[in-house]
């Protein structure tokens, strides 16, 4: 076991703790040797797809969304974008995201990491039809350094999706 050096601030000890979580998480279904820790950064799907070495379009981007009464995640593929009238004729309101600070805290990993696993207790998850055009799709593992090579079908499973949603358009 590797022990990693002291903590040196929350921000720091919080990042640790996500990743740690979802390699935990992916471990007990037998996938955490899918994780990928480049080197390079991957808060983005821009800089995702270029560390991960795959097309933006195969970066599964997590959003958090706000609703009404709840807190949600959408993974989306990476070329497309939320269109308001396919979110608001899925949830029957108006699509509004976490803010920036607050998304830590309400879905369990920072801006830049989130994605649909070891997540908060209560958070649901929704797939978007947009990452079925994929055979190999790539989420965030909880932090702004990683990424899971997985099908969409895996996706699917390993983030106890609520299912297959329609609620993007194409930049």
């Amino acid at each position: 076991m590797r022990l990693l050096p002291p903590f040196t601030t929350p921000s720091l000890r919080h990042e640790r703790m996500s990743i740690v979580k979802v390699k935990e998480y992916l471990r007990r279904f037998g996938y955490e040797d899918r994780i990928i820790e480049p080197e390079e950064p991957t808060p983005t799907v821009e800089s995702a797809a270029k560390a991960l070495g795959t097309a933006p379009q195969n970066i599964a981007k997590s959003l958090a969304v706000a609703l009404k009464d709840r807190d949600i995640i959408i993974v989306t593929a990476g070329d497309v974008k939320l269109d308001n009238a396919l979110f608001k004729a899925c949830f029957h309101e108006k699509a509004h995201f976490i803010p920036f600070e607050d998304t830590e805290n309400r879905i369990g990993h920072a801006p830049g990491g989130v994605c649909p696993f070891a997540i908060n207790p209560g958070i649901k998850v929704y797939l978007d039809e947009s990452l079925k055009r994929f055979d190999t799709v790539y989420p965030a593992a909880g932090n702004d350094r990683s990424g899971v090579r997985l099908t969409p079908e895996e996706l699917y499973k390993l983030s106890a999706a609520e299912g297959w949603i329609s609620v993007t358009k194409l930049k």
